[in-house]
């Protein structure tokens, strides 16, 4: 015990394969020969572009029925849009960019698609000057005072 040899080295464990070596058809069958235990698993939509799935509740939204659905802007509050919008002569692009949204939003608002958002409603009746809120809708805005 007393004298040591220094040219001889101990390994006390060994480096294992990498994961790619571990993966390779090679391994896997030297391993099945050794008889190791061996798991593989599929990974799910591996390899596959499905990172957009459509989920339960998006699926139920797309079959709106009487319980569960959303609410829409009427005919007559796109029809109003339309009207006001063409009489201070604005195409559709030019009211959407007074109030700053796409011109998609005009197009859905005057067909009754769009899901009504009062930020955009008030944008919308400040810049054609009729109201599309409330039971007075079509009948011009009355310019509120400003509060000092």
């Amino acid at each position: 015990m007393a004298e040591s040899d220094w040219d001889t080295v101990t390994v006390l464990r060994k480096k294992g394969p990498t994961a790619a070596q571990a993966k390779s058809k090679q391994a896997i069958t030297a391993a099945q020969r050794r008889g190791e235990d061996i798991e593989t698993s599929k990974k799910w939509s591996a390899g596959q572009n499905k990172q957009h799935l459509v989920t339960k509740n998006t699926a139920k939204l797309d079959r709106e029925t009487e319980e569960l659905h959303h609410e829409r802007v009427t005919l007559e509050v796109g029809k109003v849009i339309q009207k006001g919008r063409q009489d201070k002569g604005l195409t559709q692009k030019d009211l959407a960019t007074k109030i700053n949204e796409k011109p998609q939003v005009i197009a859905d608002y005057e067909s009754g698609r769009a899901i009504p958002n009062n930020q955009v409603m008030g944008k919308i009746e400040r810049a054609i000057g009729l109201k599309l809120r409330g039971k007075d809708i079509g009948l011009p805005l009355e310019a509120k005072p400003k509060k000092k």
